[in-house]
């Protein structure tokens, strides 16, 4: 069985790049592709086993290692272009164009689904408006593109054999967008490194890409209302000059911290709040593998991830007063760090690459049987 795996892109170690990893540790006999790969040495040793993907022509265009998302309307023409006669797997890890990859009725295609492409669908408007090209021609233009893509998108789902969503919120966007049903898998989390800490120290945490949708600013804006408690931030990106600016003195930004700093954040923080309304969201997951609850918004993959009151608390809208709220009301309740590690464990990597591999296995048997009765 000769095996593809492609992906949007690879350029940071995120959620998509753990599932990934997972997936080289069942197969170690891939063959990469994506649209552009920029990782460093040490990340492509984690995710990739050391080897390079092959890429497509947008990783030669001019400023993309800085911004490949401005060549958005690219993104189609370079996914198609990938020849993939030759192989019978191809799994595709997409939230965006991975899963549009040409194939063959020959092929088995599963598509590990992220989130349908956020940028075309449910956060269009939010990233039309983040972008600040809602108005003028820019704007037209920037909306013809969307409405391009959202139809191209819609089509090429039909290159899908099987899709496997990240978390039941991922399947139920599956379904309303391409009308396609999905088998929930919940991505890997590495429970093992993330180990139990007992002993809290009075500060809260939040850590993430200082990006707009996660909403770190609201989490800001709720501590300079709360003097008396500490707020550690974790995460860079380009909002974190614009927070540091509003941050009042309990308010400490450390910037980028490599895994074992982070982790050791996580495991000693008396909660983490997390704003963000995610797909499935793997780093309250690693918080909680920590024994450290989780302040969070009852949307998304969170609401899979929590039990209100048994591993955190929930806040229902996206201000900063509903996270005071949650903060004061999470400060009246008691919390076994036990208990919320042991939950957390039922995310494990071993529990993902063994899922992945039985569902994998069965489908492609099925698939062979299928081509044998033609």
């Amino acid at each position: 069985m000769k095996k593809a795996l492609i992906s949007d892109w690879y350029y940071v170690n995120g959620g998509a790049e753990k599932v990934i990893h997972s997936i080289n540790s069942i197969w170690n006999d891939f063959e990469h592709f994506a649209l552009i790969d920029f990782l460093n040495e040490e990340d492509r040793k984690f995710i990739l086993n050391g080897k390079k993907a092959k890429t497509s022509f947008i990783q030669k265009l001019p400023t993309v290692k800085k911004n490949h998302r401005k060549f958005l309307q690219l993104f189609p023409i370079a996914i198609e272009q990938f020849d993939l006669t030759d192989y019978d797997l191809i799994i595709s890890s997409s939230s965006a164009v991975a899963k549009g990859i040409k194939v063959n009725k020959n092929q088995l295609h599963i598509c590990y689904c992220h989130s349908p492409m956020r940028y075309a669908w449910d956060l269009r408007e939010q990233y039309l408006k983040d972008a600040g090209l809602t108005k003028g021609l820019k704007g037209f233009y920037a909306k013809s593109v969307l409405d391009k893509i959202q139809k191209w998108d819609l089509s090429n789902s039909e290159n899908v054999d099987y899709f496997i969503a990240n978390s039941k919120h991922i399947a139920q966007r599956i379904k309303k967008t391409y009308n396609k049903e999905s088998v929930v898998i919940y991505p890997p989390v590495d429970v093992d490194f993330f180990g139990l800490e007992e002993t809290k120290e009075d500060y809260y945490l939040t850590a993430s890409r200082m990006v707009a949708y996660k909403k770190t600013q609201l989490i800001v804006e709720a501590f300079n209302e709360l003097p008396h408690l500490k707020l550690i931030v974790a995460g860079e990106g380009p909002e974190l000059e614009k927070l540091q600016k509003i941050a009042k003195n309990n308010i400490q930004f450390v910037g980028y911290v490599e895994n074992k700093k982070l982790r050791s954040l996580m495991q000693k923080a008396k909660a983490f709040i997390f704003a963000a309304e995610e797909d499935f969201g793997i780093i309250p997951v690693e918080v909680q593998a920590c024994g450290t609850p989780v302040i969070a918004l009852s949307k998304g993959g969170t609401l899979e991830t929590v039990v209100e009151n048994q591993t955190g608390i929930f806040f229902d809208e996206q201000t900063a007063e509903k996270i005071k709220e949650a903060i004061i009301h999470f400060g009246t309740k008691n919390f076994e760090p036990k208990i919320i590690r042991e939950h957390a464990i039922k995310f494990s990597k071993q529990r993902f690459e063994n899922e992945i591999k039985e569902f994998v296995d069965i489908k492609f048997k099925e698939h062979q049987e299928l081509l044998n009765t033609r």
